[in-house]
């Protein structure tokens, strides 16, 4: 690999938008398009063949698209999919905060307890209480407030070209979630490495001051691996492309088991007996029938070492000085302690069935 500018930040370019909603022309022509929440995933791209893509891939159909504002017309496809196979890329994907915009541009942007454009304490907290997020539900003060904007980066796998979709949501309860489940995979993988996820689009209802609300999150779960899996450390490559490949993928992500008992065969002495023990107890491989099987062949070991020694006791020869070999006499073992093996490494310790 060649060089790379150090202080650069290294990001990959992104090829769309993934939505959970759309707008529809208003009735009032000098008013604004109206929004409305979708139950599929709508794909928008400045790459017509991006979309096409995904429109073969999940329904739909391909149409050209003005943003909001003075954006460059684009393409968008309102699939049929309510969900999405995809792959959370290496680093944090997942940037948050409380931002408010206006046709000037965002005038808010704010951590939770610092609005970083002022450098003020949280201005919705102080304006409006502590719960200032409430006000985002109804349509006449949604605007006086910050919304809680969550972008999230993903691959999508069977899409053309290598870079990333962004996720884009103002839901109050998908920040929590999605924060909750990326920094917990964080934490066991340390950024690197790809994992597989599913991106759902779910359907919540909550009720409150007499009032029942409708409203869709974003949710990402682990896809095709268990969690014990996704936490020890970053999946191969292979494994996050294809996480239900069956044989091959389980195989991937498992360490091959050692043929401990040949091992045991080929030892010449006790204490490389205890090894193969050792080695089989650190990676969670002991099952009851291995303990037994290596303390048999530790009991046929001392045997042949008993046998020779009794065949060269009566020929021992002094050294230059005279003096004979010592003979070793091991101590009798405590009660519950086979000889010779390690105290925290006893035959039938630690071993599961």
């Amino acid at each position: 690999m060649g060089s790379r500018i150090r202080t650069a930040q290294k990001q990959a370019r992104e090829l769309g938008r993934l939505r959970t909603g759309y707008s529809v022309p208003n009735q009032d022509p000098k008013k604004r398009p109206r929004p409305v929440k979708s139950k599929t995933w709508v794909l928008s791209s400045h790459s017509e063949h991006y979309v096409s893509a995904a429109a073969e891939a999940w329904g739909g159909k391909v149409e050209r698209w003005q943003p909001q504002g003075n954006g460059a017309p684009q393409f968008r496809v309102i699939t049929e999919a309510e969900q999405l196979d995809a792959i959370l890329p290496p680093g944090d994907p997942l940037s948050q905060a409380n931002e408010m915009w206006n046709k000037g541009g965002c005038v808010r942007r704010c951590d939770g307890e610092t609005e970083q454009i002022s450098r003020h304490p949280c201005l919705c907290l102080a304006e409006h209480g502590p719960e200032w997020h409430l006000l985002r539900q109804d349509l006449y003060t949604k605007d006086k407030v910050c919304a809680a904007t969550s972008r999230l980066n993903v691959i999508l796998p069977d899409m053309p070209d290598v870079g990333v979709w962004r996720v884009e949501t103002h839901s109050w309860y998908a920040a929590n979630e999605l924060a909750g489940t990326v920094d917990m995979v964080l934490s066991g993988t340390g950024g690197k490495g790809l994992v597989p996820v599913t991106l759902r689009i779910e359907p919540r209802t909550r009720v409150a001051a007499g009032q029942t609300k409708h409203f869709p999150v974003v949710v990402v779960e682990i896809r095709g691996v268990t969690t014990r899996q996704a936490l020890t450390g970053p999946l191969p490559t292979a494994v996050a492309l294809d996480p239900t490949g069956g044989g091959q993928a389980r195989a991937a992500i498992e360490a091959p088991r050692k043929d401990y008992l040949a091992d045991a065969g080929a030892a010449l002495t006790v204490d490389d007996v205890q090894d193969v023990y050792r080695a089989a107890h650190a990676a969670g491989h002991l099952t009851d029938s291995l303990v037994a099987a290596l303390k048999k062949r530790a009991d046929e070991l001392k045997t042949e070492g008993k046998k020779d020694d009794a065949g060269t006791a009566g020929d021992a020869e002094p050294d230059e000085d005279g003096v004979y070999p010592a003979e070793v006499v091991e101590e009798d073992p405590a009660p519950g302690e086979t000889a010779g093996w390690p105290a925290a490494a006893q035959p039938g310790t630690g071993a599961r069935r």
